[in-house]
């Protein structure tokens, strides 16, 4: 797989900011270390990487979905997502998926509006 991509890592239109799927990876294709939890971690990292790019942060996000590869890491997005947002937290679906890229075990994406 290469690591050049044909989409954009953030896209905005206006007051949105979509943010394509962030991996824990810490160089293109490369997953941290740890499992499900530095995966995580780092994913959302990637995410305040590609808000901040747009001129967004965390507190814009209004709706975050997640791609599993096992379900059952659900409680341990619950954790990660609470942490990472603050009140009032954003809507969230989450999904799982058979594999993803790289054999990550979590994947999340955006979307932001950027109020000014």
């Amino acid at each position: 797989m290469s690591d050049e991509h044909p989409y954009s890592t953030a896209f905005r239109s206006g007051d949105l900011v979509a943010v394509s799927g962030r991996l824990g990876v810490s160089a293109p294709g490369v997953l941290v270390p740890g499992g499900f939890t530095a995966e995580c971690t780092q994913a959302f990292a990637n995410l305040d990487e590609a808000l901040t790019s747009m001129g967004a942060t965390r507190a814009d996000v209004v709706q975050v979905t997640a791609y599993l590869t096992d379900i059952a890491d659900r409680d341990g997005l619950n954790a990660a997502f609470a942490g990472y947002f603050g009140e009032p937290r954003p809507a969230r679906t989450c999904v799982g998926v058979a594999s993803l890229p790289y054999g990550a075990c979590v994947e999340i994406d955006a979307l932001a509006r950027v109020r000014g």
